[in-house]
This record gives structure tokens, C-alpha cells and sequence, in this order.
């Protein structure tokens, strides 16, 4: 099976980039082939089809010529066309695609009848700004397709004119159709579908597959030492949570360090409020970490924290924790409430609530913790490649045999078969006749 696998970037950015390469690699080891559509940058994988790439588009640089291409990428569809006459995929999967890729490529997957399926990512279908969440809370207001309220609430960065973009990019794509022309979206949870349904997205168009955890980390190695800490790592930002955390850690009487690892634009307002707060002893900030060294520090805390306040989809922290047998303390928001089960293999609680989520942490110190590292290995056991491979298998598959242009094949096969059988039943006949015949035809001139 060819399958074109598209997303924006094609370097390890964030959550939907790790999941296109590990994706990428399950299927490549299931022996099929994988073609990569991407935008040109300087961070890319080596592959051998960035020829077909279009340059990057910068949002950052903010000309007439990016805004039309957020509305239209000429370029991508070209390079994207040039592709598929090349490679002829059997089926497209889309991941991340809003802004720098454009939905223009939907039409040239559409004009070449090629098959279309989308992972979820973020909540882009349904929400201008991807998050559902604005103004330091979630937010719903677009359902309905009501996307004006983007530019009320100037939910992109602030801004009127960056909120216009996208208010006016939502409407576009409603306008061309453009989600109705991808034949199924995944939906890594089961909120991601049950939200966009409630937005008005057709419920059979939505099916549940969660994401898999292609990395396993050692437990053997985790040991809790003199200063048992908390973990928490990824994107420091707003709909995070981490205020909510730092604020929590204050009410934690027990010898317990929080140290934070990442990057992102609320890095220094994170700093600050640790110094104000004087919890610079209590809490560290190590800046952004990766594979091994990373993988230490997981397998090394007491517990992995995930206090977001915006509604996450299926974030890979919790699938790397529960891979290393660590308890989870989360917000009880989105899909976090379908990966961690509330005193088995860490503690829920209320998003926002800094009162809540500092009972959550004490009560680990009360709980069986070897208990809840084996419940979260236990369940890590359902997120293996091995159970995703076959799912996503099938689905490409039932969209390919669904495809029209293959099912007219197979009509005109059928006609082509049953004229070729009309056409040779008479000469069968004709040539038994002359085999029975040829015996008697014989015997008479000898």
C-alpha cells in the first residue's frame, strides 16, 4: 500500500509530529510505503522527496503574500499534483495542514480521487484558534459555526488582525466545503469526537483511535531519591496550567520539589512568579530536555503532572508516564479523564482549582504506589504499535475499497467479464459439438 502522509512540518515540533514519524515508521516496518508531503525547512528529516516540498511559509512574516496562501497555497497544490502523478498513493492521510499548507491541497487529493483521512490533532475543525480555549478559559462560543466570535474575543495571540485571519480562514473553509470532502476523521479520544459532533460534524465520519506510544521507558532504572519531586514537562503556555500547579505547591507541606522542563512563550512569566511566590528552592525550571536525558527524569519522580486548564486531546506525556509506571496527577478535563482512572493510576482533579489539585498531590504520600505503577504499566499495554497497526490498516482499507473510482473498475470489470463469457459460451459449445462429432466424422471414411 502507498500511503501520503501530509503534515506542515516534518521535524519533531510537537505532539503531531511525533505521532507522523512514529506512524511513518510502524507502517514502513509493516512493509508498506510511505510518502512524505511537507513544507521545505531547514529543521526537516532527510527524505528524498523534498523536491516535491513548497517553501516555508513564516506566519511570523505578516505580507499579502502569506495571507493569500493561508487562504490558498498555489504552490503546495502544484508540488502536491506533481507528486501524485509521480508516486500514485492509494490513500492520503492528513495531519496538521491550517494555515501553511492550506486546504487547497483537499482539492487536488479530491481531483485525483485519492481516498482522505485526518487525525485530529487539535480542535482546528471546529475551533478557529485550534484550542478551545480563549481568554484564560474554554471556550464554545463558535459552535454553530458562530467563528465571528474568534475576532470579538481576539482569540489568536491577542490580536484583532491575526483573529481575522482566522475567523475569515474558518469561513472559507465552510464556504469550499473543504471538511466535507475528507472521507473520515480520527479522533484520538473519545471527547475529541463527542465535541466536534456537538458542533454539528457527522457522527459516522468520526472515528475513535487512539494514539500509540512507540518509546518505552525503564522502570527499573526509576528510583525515588533523597528529594522526591513532581514532573512536570512539555509546552509552557497559558492553557497549561502550570500557574495553577506553582500556586498548588505552596499548600504541599510534604519534602517534595516540582521541577518543570520545557520551552515556550509563557517561560519567563513562569520564572517570574516562582521568584514572587519564593518558591525558587521548592521549584526548579530546567529548560527543555530530550530522549535520554528526558527519559531520566521520568522514570526518576515521584509523579508526572499534567494541570491543564484548556481541554487536551491524548497528550503523549501520560502514554511515556504510564510506559514508565508512573502515576499521573491530572485536571479531569477532555481526553485526560479517558487515560487516567481516579485512584488507580493517579488522582483526577478539578481544572483551575489550586485547592483541588494540591489534595491530589497529597494523597499520593496515603497511597499504594506500587499499586498504582503497576495499574499505570497495565494499562500503558493497550497503546503498544502492535494494537494500533492493524486498526489503521483497516481503515485505510475500507476507504480504498470504497473509493469511487475504484469501485467504477470494478463495475466495468464486471461488464468486461460477463461480455467476454456471452461472447465464449457459444464457441464452447461449438468446439464440444466438434469434439463429440469428430469420432463419428471418422469412423465414416474409414
Amino acid at each position: 500500500m502507498k500511503i501520503l502522509q501530509i503534515n506542515k512540518f516534518y521535524y519533531l515540533k510537537g505532539g503531531a509530529e511525533r505521532h507522523v514519524f512514529a506512524l511513518a515508521n510502524l507502517l514502513r516496518q509493516a512493509g508498506h510505503e510511505v510518502i512524505p508531503f511537507s513544507m521545505m525547512d531547514e529543521n526537516n528529516e532527510a527524505m528524498s522527496f523534498d523536491q516535491y516540498f513548497p517553501e516555508p511559509v513564516s506566519l511570523d512574516k505578516f505580507n499579502l503574500k502569506n495571507i493569500f496562501k493561508l487562504f490558498y497555497n498555489r504552490e503546495a497544490a502544484q508540488k502536491l499534483e506533481r507528486l501524485i502523478k509521480a508516486e500514485r498513493p492509494d490513500i492520503a492521510h492528513l495531519h496538521n495542514i491550517s494555515h501553511q499548507l492550506s486546504s487547497s491541497i483537499v482539492n487536488v487529493l479530491k481531483k485525483y480521487h485519492i481516498p482522505i483521512v485526518q487525525t485530529l490533532h487539535d480542535y482546528k475543525l471546529i475551533c478557529p484558534n485550534y484550542k478551545l480555549f480563549s481568554c484564560g478559559e474554554v471556550c464554545y462560543k463558535c459552535r454553530g459555526g458562530k467563528y465571528y466570535n474568534c475576532l470579538f474575543n481576539k482569540c489568536v495571540k491577542n490580536s484583532y488582525s491575526k483573529s481575522l485571519l482566522a475567523t475569515l480562514e474558518a469561513y472559507y473553509c465552510r464556504w469550499q466545503r473543504i471538511y466535507e470532502k475528507i472521507n473520515l476523521f480520527i479522533a484520538p479520544s473519545r471527547f475529541m469526537k463527542d465535541i466536534c459532533v456537538s458542533f454539528g460534524i457527522v457522527e459516522n465520519k468520526i472515528k475513535v483511535l487512539n494514539h500509540f506510544n512507540d518509546k518505552v521507558a525503564s522502570v527499573l532504572t526509576g528510583e525515588i531519591g533523597d528529594e522526591p519531586y513532581l514532573l512536570y514537562y512539555g509546552r509552557l503556555a497559558e492553557e497549561k496550567g502550570i500557574e495553577i500547579l506553582i500556586r498548588a505547591m505552596i499548600s504541599v507541606e510534604e519534602n517534595l520539589k516540582l521541577i518543570i522542563i520545557g520551552a515556550g512563550s509563557d517561560f519567563g512569566k513562569i520564572k517570574n512568579l516562582i521568584e514572587k511566590l519564593k518558591l525558587t528552592d521548592k521549584i526548579e525550571m530546567l529548560g527543555p530536555k530530550y530522549g535520554a536525558e528526558l527519559n531520566k527524569y521520568i522514570v526518576n519522580s515521584l509523579a508526572v503532572v499534567v494541570p491543564s486548564i484548556w481541554p487536551e486531546n491524548f497528550p503523549y506525556v501520560v502514554l511515556e508516564a504510564l510506559s514508565a509506571g508512573k502515576p499521573i496527577i491530572a485536571s479531569a478535563s477532555g481526553g485526560l479523564k479517558e487515560m487516567v482512572a481516579d485512584g488507580e493510576n493517579g488522582f483526577l482533579f478539578e481544572s483551575g482549582d489550586v485547592k483541588d489539585l494540591a489534595l491530589a498531590i497529597s494523597k499520593l504520600f496515603g497511597a499504594d504506589r506500587e499499586k498504582l505503577s503497576r495499574t499505570a504499566l497495565l494499562l500503558s499495554k493497550q497503546y503498544k504499535p502492535n494494537s494500533y497497526l492493524p486498526k489503521i490498516i483497516k481503515i485505510y482499507q475500507s476507504l480504498i475499497d470504497k473509493n469511487p473510482t475504484r469501485e467504477k473498475f470494478k463495475k466495468y470489470a464486471a461488464v468486461i467479464l460477463l461480455l467476454f463469457f456471452l461472447l465464449l459460451t457459444p464457441l464452447a459449445a461449438k468446439a464440444i459439438y466438434l469434439k463429440d462429432s469428430f469420432p463419428k466424422i471418422a469412423n465414416y471414411y474409414l
